[in-house]
């Protein structure tokens, strides 16, 4: 018998998941570490069970057995049914279990289930849209390092190359790149070493120092600036009547609205919720038989 119900929203920065009854009240919150498929499927199993404990623990409820509790997964990776294939084989005993990626979570949570679209930003990327006859549409969403573009990872890559740049003394010197640089250790031989140990998760830390100094650095603005053409044709994609709502949903969203041509600043709208109530509301209407 289902007693809980559970949303998590994963992705290479970290895992945010949303407890609720049965009858979809919700209780809490709780967070882990990253969880999107890339980086391994055990990685991903122990960062959604961190999160689901977190959350049980700030309801104040004692867990029960996993036969107990359905969850419904939006996670970065999911594109590769190799990697899907594995995570659903690694189940620990869910009473039930619906796995999709991150961007059709995101836009569940977004527009509440209605005709819209997304542009989800975190440490990568993708769009989704629900038309008005129910079909869905996607892009990007490829991963890194070859899509994801305008998502941290992105971001940061950019960042590294610049500050290579810096160090050799073919581009000029700023309290920006000395930032970059003292974020990955502070010279050209640790510097080497950070980049040959660096994940998507890794390269992405380095965009909040992006956002940071974007104000006062050349370089860090054309970084959000091409970010936010990369977002305009990911919209453009999705919806080239330019007729739904969009959405610009993820950590960098926010930061990346006033990088956007005005009419698509225009019909943006704030998101009604985020990916762990879409993956939440999508587990509620599978347990339901929706």
């Amino acid at each position: 018998m289902i007693e809980y119900l559970i949303g998590v929203d994963g992705g290479g920065t970290g895992t945010r998941v949303r407890l609720a009854r049965a009858d979809g009240s919700q209780l809490a919150q709780g967070q882990g570490g990253p969880s999107g498929l890339s980086l391994g499927i055990a990685q991903a199993w122990n960062s959604v069970a961190e999160a689901i404990t977190s959350a049980f623990g700030a309801a104040g409820i004692a867990q029960p057995a996993n036969a107990g509790i359905a969850i419904g997964l939006g996670l970065a990776g999911v594109h590769n049914p190799q990697w899907a294939e594995q995570f659903i084989a690694a189940d620990p005993g869910f009473g039930a279990l619906r796995l999709e990626n991150d961007g059709f979570t995101t836009l569940m949570g977004a527009h509440g289930g209605k005709p819209g679209t997304i542009v989800a930003i975190g440490t990568g990327s993708v769009g989704q849209a629900l038309l008005a006859d129910g079909s869905l549409r996607e892009v990007g969403g490829w991963g890194f390092p070859t899509g994801d573009e305008a998502g941290g990872g992105w971001m940061g890559l950019r960042a590294i190359a610049h500050i290579e740049k810096v160090i050799d003394g073919r581009a000029s010197h700023s309290t920006f790149a000395q930032a970059v640089i003292d974020a990955c250790g502070g010279e050209r031989n640790a510097i080497q070493v950070w980049i040959g140990g660096a994940t998507q998760t890794v390269f992405a830390s380095l965009a909040p120092l992006v956002v940071a100094h974007a104000d006062n650095n050349d370089t860090a603005r054309a970084i959000l600036a091409d970010a936010g053409r990369e977002v305009a044709l990911m919209a453009h994609a999705l919806d080239p009547s330019g007729q739904l709502p969009l959405a610009l949903c993820g950590g960098l969203g926010e930061p990346l609205r006033a990088y956007l041509p005005p009419d698509l600043l225009a019909r943006s709208v704030a998101p009604l919720g985020d990916s762990a109530s879409g993956a939440l509301r999508m587990i509620e209407l599978h347990v339901r038989g929706h």
